[in-house]
């Protein structure tokens, strides 16, 4: 596989980023996922199937993204999917917390570009994962908000830095099937359902749709796209 180009999902053990994996491995593309944990990223690989395998790198250790990264060859597409959740308040601050989401969300992201730029082709397609705490922001996510409101901006600054690449995002609403969601009172997901036009929540395969989208159209790039069905109009 180091030969070929491959899709690269950075955060693609598990959830939306997993999902994702699995269908670009059934349209028979050559997959790479990663996780933090070396077994966890081959037994989600093993999983997913096709041509896929695992790699362990850690977005909050940008220091050693280039070694994890050593074995992959040219990069046809570039999703960066992890995300880590901080309930973190200015009230009872937890510095440490916020400093591991900013490293991993605009350190990491970033690092991780950079050290695959040189495999890059004309034809690449870049995507980071947001989120709409960037334009909604709820107690405790002061962290949450400044880091997604950062992706906003910064897929603009590498469009034009990377070009020809394109650079997209994507800012999912509230995932009704997705790991943190699902398990949530029913009561908690009602809510926002009542006030989503769509009148039901998002699923992970329509923000997978999303993504295989962004990466696909030639003519898109530097546009945050939300997958929310309407819950920012109300």
């Amino acid at each position: 596989m180091a030969g070929q180009s491959s899709a690269v999902i950075i955060g693609g053990t598990s959830g939306i980023g997993k999902e994702l994996a699995k269908a670009l491995a059934k349209r028979g593309e050559d997959v790479v996922i990663t996780g933090r944990d070396q077994a966890r990223a081959q037994a989600a690989a093993a999983e997913v199937g096709g041509r896929t395998r695992g790699l362990a790198v850690d977005l909050a250790r940008p220091e050693a993204i280039a070694a994890a990264l050593a074995g992959s060859g040219p990069v046809k597409s570039l999703v960066i999917a992890a995300i880590e959740r901080d309930d973190n308040s200015v009230r009872k601050f937890d510095i440490a917390r916020a400093q591991r989401l900013v490293t991993l969300k605009l350190v990491g992201y970033t690092e991780a570009i950079h050290v695959l730029e040189p495999r890059f082709t004309a034809d690449t397609s870049i995507v980071l994962f947001g989120g709409l705490a960037k334009e909604r922001p709820y107690p405790g996510s002061t962290t949450v908000t400044t880091v997604n409101g950062g992706i906003n901006n910064m897929i603009k600054a590498l469009a034009v830095e990377l070009a020809p690449v394109r650079v997209n995002a994507v800012h999912p609403g509230i995932v009704g099937d997705s790991p943190a969601w699902s398990g949530k009172p029913p009561e908690v997901l009602q809510r926002v359902i009542d006030r989503t036009p769509l009148k039901r929540l998002v699923t992970m395969n329509e923000v997978v749709g999303a993504v295989i989208f962004l990466l696909d159209n030639k003519a898109v790039n530097g546009v945050n796209l939300y997958v929310d069905g309407g819950w920012m109009l109300t």
